[in-house]
C-alpha cells in the first residue's frame, strides 16, 4: 500500500465536507502527522522585543495528517522555568489553523504574576493527544524544535544624564602621566624638539 501523500493544514478546513478517518482505519505503516515551522526561519535564532506594537507571528505546515485535531495548543517554555501560553486565546487555537500571532506587550501587561523576561524559549505545539505522547500513524505529533529569544529594550536616557560606565572619572593626571604609552609619547616629543632646536642652531652658524 502506498504511503499517504502529505497534506497541508490549509487544505483541510472544516468546510471541506469530508470527515477525518477513524484511527482504526489508518494502516499501522502510515507515518505520523508532522508539524513543520515555516515562520520564523529555522536558519538562525530569532530575537523578539517586548515592547508596544511588537507582535510575533508563528506559522507552520502539516504533513501526513489523517486525523484532523479539533484544537492545537501552543506554549513557550523558557529558561526561567515559566511556561507561557502563546497567542490571543490563551494558547488554544483551531486544529485547522496554520499560524498564530502573539502580542508580547499585551501579555506582559495582562499577566504581571508571570512576566516575560530576557531569555531563551522553546515553542511547543501539540494536538488533541497532548504533549510528550508517543507518535501515532496519521496523528499530529508534538513539535518542539523552534527556539527563540525575547529581550526588553533599555529605557531612553537623556544625554545630559548619561554616564560612561567604562570611563574612570577619578583617574588623576599622575596616573595618566605614568602610563607607558604616555611616557613614550612624551619622550618622542622631547626628542623631536631637541633635534629641531639643534638644526636651527647649526643653520645660524
Amino acid at each position: 500500500m502506498a504511503s499517504p501523500s502529505p497534506s497541508q493544514s490549509g487544505s483541510q478546513g472544516s468546510g471541506s465536507g469530508s470527515a477525518s478517518p477513524s484511527t482504526t482505519s489508518i494502516p499501522a505503516s502510515a507515518p505520523a502527522g508532522l508539524i513543520t515551522i515555516t515562520q520564523p526561519p529555522q536558519t538562525a535564532t530569532s530575537y523578539y522585543k517586548i515592547a508596544s506594537g511588537e507582535v510575533i507571528t508563528f506559522a507552520w505546515n502539516t504533513s501526513y495528517v489523517l486525523v484532523q485535531p479539533t484544537s492545537l495548543t501552543l506554549s513557550a517554555i523558557c529558561d526561567n522555568g515559566n511556561t507561557y501560553p502563546v497567542g490571543p486565546t490563551n494558547g488554544h487555537i483551531l486544529g485547522t489553523a496554520s499560524s498564530v500571532t502573539w502580542d508580547l506587550w499585551s501579555y506582559q501587561q495582562n499577566n504581571p504574576q508571570t512576566p516575560l523576561a530576557q531569555q531563551m524559549c522553546t515553542l511547543h505545539i501539540w494536538g488533541d493527544q497532548g504533549p510528550g505522547v508517543q507518535r501515532s500513524p496519521g496523528v499530529i505529533s508534538e513539535n518542539n524544535q523552534l527556539q527563540f529569544a525575547m529581550y526588553s529594550p533599555q529605557a531612553y536616557t537623556p544625554l545630559i544624564n548619561w554616564t560612561c560606565p567604562q570611563c574612570n572619572t577619578n583617574a588623576s593626571l599622575s596616573d595618566y602621566a605614568t602610563h607607558p604609552a604616555s611616557l613614550s609619547l612624551l619622550v618622542t616629543i622631547v626628542v623631536m624638539f631637541l633635534s629641531g632646536w639643534h638644526l636651527l642652531r647649526m643653520a645660524d652658524h
